[in-house]
């Protein structure tokens, strides 16, 4: 599939937003935490058999079936919609591993959920792994490892563009309540909360929001009103993959955030859609392939973790996602593909990876001198409710 996302990347490299890839935790006013294990030194015998909990683009066939050669490990995913999917899912005990993102990371450490890993022994192309994403604390706690960072990038706005004839680059068109009204999708998750408080981070200074995920009660409140707002324009909250495909294909949605995933579907079946990272920013992901605590199959989840840093796969994982690859190696193969595919996406400029407001879960405690003065994530929740029904 020709990548026509390169337009994107192109795109963003004035962005100034805070660097948001901070640590969170399994309750309202939890630390990172952690679940105290030793980590796991060695692989023993592969058990046959692997279960992941997987974001879409993450496991495809051309991932899947060398492992399964090499390895003997047959694979089956279970697909995520939402971070708090992938949260639950692990705790049902059944799964092996995860591919979470940094709202949930935190959560599965502090809960327990999840097994420290000694990525120095049993990860051999840890070392390649770019500086940021070798022991961020999304998934690294007391310089104790509870994974491997997978991919990363940044969450973007894609638009029909036989309808949105003139390309936008603001979120203001999706957030002023009467544009494309009806027409407008969002993603279904109270972490989408943060995507308004970026926004009014650079359109409202006057608020002093340093931090999309780290919100005082009135900087909250406005994320939450301008949300009720858009409420008016919207037609779908998407909850999964391929309901926003579709809606986009059927024309019940012209203009909305989303995933690379999406608009590469998109694009490959030939619809008329662009993408823009607009002026103010954007929240993204950085995520990281976790060993469940309850693994039937740990020494196949290990085995996985190192396939999953191997440059081949990296590159094969993010010319299918469209994201940025965590160990650079895979550089050498993505270009290949697609002339300066790791320019385009700021896979070795630390100053870009920065300037991206991770998802994380939110606390009571803010990070600052703030103390516990910010909005835990089980207000967002309810709020989330609230915006939906308002």
């Amino acid at each position: 599939m020709k990548r026509t996302w390169m337009a994107v990347a192109a795109a963003t490299t004035t962005l100034a937003v805070a660097a948001g890839c901070g640590g969170g935790g399994g309750s309202d006013n939890a630390g990172s935490g952690g679940s105290g294990a030793k980590p796991v030194s060695t692989i023993g015998p592969t058990e046959g058999a692997l279960n992941l909990i997987a974001w879409q683009g993450y496991t495809e066939p051309n991932v899947v079936k060398p492992f399964e050669a090499q390895t003997g490990c047959q694979v089956h995913v279970t697909y995520g919609q939402t971070s708090d999917d992938m949260v639950r899912l692990m705790r049902t005990g059944n799964f092996d591993g995860v591919s979470a993102s940094g709202d949930a990371t935190n959560r599965l450490i502090a809960a327990g959920d999840v097994t420290p890993v000694d990525v120095q022994k049993l990860i051999p192309d840890f070392k390649d792994i770019s500086p940021a994403l070798q022991s961020p604390p999304h998934n690294t706690v007391d310089g104790v490892h509870y994974g491997v960072s997978y991919e990363w990038g940044a969450d973007v706005l894609m638009y029909n563009k036989d309808v949105v004839t003139t390309p936008p680059d603001s979120w203001g068109v999706i957030f002023d309540g009467t544009s494309y009204s009806g027409k407008v999708d969002a993603y279904d998750s109270p972490i989408y909360i943060a995507d308004a408080a970026v926004y009014l981070k650079a359109t409202q200074p006057d608020l002093k929001i340093t931090d999309p995920y780290e919100l005082t009660q009135d900087q909250f409140d406005a994320a939450v009103n301008l949300l009720k707002k858009q409420h008016q324009q919207i037609g779908n909250y998407w909850g999964s993959y391929t309901s926003q495909i579709a809606d986009f294909k059927n024309g019940n949605t012209v203009i909305g955030p989303t995933w690379p995933y999406q608009y590469n579907a998109l694009v490959a079946d030939k619809q008329n859609v662009g993408v823009v990272l607009p002026k103010e920013g954007a929240t993204g992901w950085a995520d990281t392939w976790m060993l469940s605590s309850h693994a039937k199959d740990p020494n196949c989840m290990l085995k996985w973790m190192a396939y999953a840093t191997t440059p081949p796969v990296q590159a094969k994982t993010a010319y299918t996602f469209g994201s940025a690859p965590a160990n650079p190696k895979a550089c050498s193969i993505l270009d290949k593909e697609v002339a300066n595919y790791c320019t385009d996406y700021h896979v070795t400029d630390p100053a870009y990876f920065k300037s991206i407001s991770y998802w994380k879960t939110p606390l009571t405690d803010c990070g600052d001198d703030r103390g516990n003065t910010c909005v835990p994530y089980s207000e967002w929740t309810s709020a989330w409710t609230e915006i939906k029904n308002s």
